[in-house]
């Protein structure tokens, strides 16, 4: 953080906003100082990414005021908050693929008449000059259109480096980013706040705030609850003002009555993806599958499912051998898989809501070819208050749902079909930690009632407190078998790394 770190930037004093007579932001006071990076967190619904679209000129705040500089601001849009010096970032960047790198970049900064001539030459160099500042290497005379995310996001960064920008806001950057990527653009953050700008944080991942950011407001319920510096606050802390009591209190595994065999998977090979796979799930046993990204975890889920079915082995669905060509096939037998890719395999974005929830039981909603809309109904809405899914309307597109709100629906559409298995991959990935606690509830409870889990997760904590026992996988084969009771996280890591790194470091 700067020196002059205390000097306010924003001022933001009484914000409020309600939607269709709904507040969820309620009398917000917060400080924004001059060469901070500062983190908002809370659940999903909580206020923060309304309170940020509001400094972004995104909505306008029902009451309050905001002061920029000292100076009452209104900022009615996004081009007014950028001619204010305000930048936001979306997690999902926002270009015209079909322009150029350097169009982009300088997009909205015209400032001649109908008739004027661009200057090419001199906008090819200024955009240049910005990628220069943050190191990134990208030609910008090449279209956005097959960038990378990352690259995008830095393209953003540029923008808003171009338009001078003194406050930036990330909105989830993280969340599509590998390792590496994450490590450069905390660089970049972290040189913007040296030159005295301010960087508004949003993000799930308390490691990462932890890492970055100099301070953290936490919002509940639409409302401020704190504001401190990251060190005066330990992860435990900032769960506990987050959702309202401690994580571990959800974060443990319940009882379940451990029942006969349910899924076995003997010798499962897709060459290229995976080879000599072999397992049990025992019904009311939680069995996590581990491994570094790329292990093979996924594939393996998606051949029992019958997404691509393996090329050899057998899988036995209640001692009974199966035979999975397609996902109907397993769902007949009383599998249910909940993707890790949830917008592009889970959801159907344009549908709304109760048709997502529905679209797994035809047969309970249309017994003779023709849908009962109040039985969808019914069914949806009892689906909904069930999983708690926060919502306006069940005929509201999922799509508008928040990341966790999409998630609850998409395990609800597979309760409906009652299944004997589960399949979770990556359930709780993206959400926040309110809904997490929320998911590790409702796994539980699918347990206690008899049902057969396999749990894929790269969040190793996850894993070693709820499940029965631990399946580790690297470079496409089992490595390791780790039964609860002894189960650490050392135990998994050393397991999950590639035989040849293993050998590497040995020696």
């Amino acid at each position: 953080m700067s020196d002059n770190w205390t000097v306010p930037l924003l001022s933001a004093r009484g914000i409020s906003k309600s939607f269709a007579g709904v507040e969820v932001l309620r009398d917000v006071d917060l400080d924004l100082t001059k060469g901070e990076i500062h983190a908002l967190l809370g659940e999903n619904g909580a206020g923060k990414s309304t309170f940020a679209k509001i400094l972004a000129g995104v909505h306008r705040p029902t009451r309050g005021t905001l002061n920029l500089n000292g100076q009452p601001v209104d900022i009615s849009s996004p081009i007014v908050a950028q001619k204010l010096g305000i930048t936001l970032i979306h997690q999902e960047p926002i270009s015209f693929p079909d322009l150029s790198v350097a169009e982009n970049l300088v997009l909205g900064r015209g400032e001649g008449g109908w008739f004027s001539r661009v200057p090419w030459p001199e906008m090819t160099r200024e955009a240049r000059r910005h990628m220069d500042l943050l190191d990134v290497a990208i030609d910008v005379t090449r279209p956005m259109r097959g960038l990378s995310i990352a690259d995008q996001q830095m393209v953003e960064i540029g923008r808003a480096l171009a338009s001078d920008s003194r406050l930036i806001i990330m909105d989830e950057p993280t969340a599509p980013l590998t390792p590496k990527e994450v490590e450069t653009l905390f660089g970049i953050a972290r040189r913007l706040r040296d030159e005295g700008r301010t960087i508004i944080f949003i993000s799930h991942r308390l490691e990462e705030v932890r890492a970055l950011c100099d301070r953290v407001t936490i919002f509940r319920d639409g409302n401020k609850v704190s504001t401190d510096a990251i060190g005066k606050l330990d992860d435990a802390d900032i769960i506990r003002l987050m959702i309202g009591r401690p994580l571990k209190e959800y974060m443990h595994k319940q009882n379940a009555s451990i029942g006969e065999v349910a899924l076995e998977v003997e010798r499962l090979t897709l060459p290229g993806r995976f080879r000599d796979i072999s397992f049990t799930v025992r019904h009311g046993e939680i069995v996590g599958l581990g491994g570094l990204v790329g292990a093979g975890r996924t594939d393996v889920a998606c051949a029992i499912f019958g997404v691509q079915p393996a090329e050899s082995g057998s899988v036995k669905v209640n001692g009974k051998l199966a035979d999975i060509r397609q996902p109907d096939d397993a769902i007949a037998l009383g599998l249910a898989f909940v993707p890790e890719d949830r917008a592009t395999a889970g959801i159907f974005r344009s549908l709304p809501v109760e048709q997502n929830i529905t679209a797994a039981v035809p047969g309970k909603i249309a017994p003779s070819g023709i849908i009962r809309r109040a039985t969808e109904r019914v069914l949806a809405a009892e689906s909904v208050k069930k999983l708690r899914i926060r919502l306006a309307s069940i005929n509201q597109p999922i799509g508008e749902l928040s990341g966790g709100n999409q998630q609850k629906a998409i395990l609800a559409r597979w309760l409906l079909s009652d299944p004997s298995i589960l399949i979770l991959d990556e359930p709780t990935r993206g959400v926040d930690i309110g809904v997490k606690a929320e998911f590790y509830d409702i796994i539980g409870e699918l347990a206690a009632q008899g049902r057969a889990i396999l749990l894929i997760s790269s969040e190793l904590p996850e894993l070693l407190a709820l499940c029965d026992r631990v399946l580790v996988m690297a470079e496409g084969r089992l490595t390791a078998e780790i039964p609860r009771t002894e189960a650490t996280q050392e135990k998994v890591m050393q397991a999950a790394v590639p035989r040849a790194q293993r050998v590497e470091a040995a020696a």
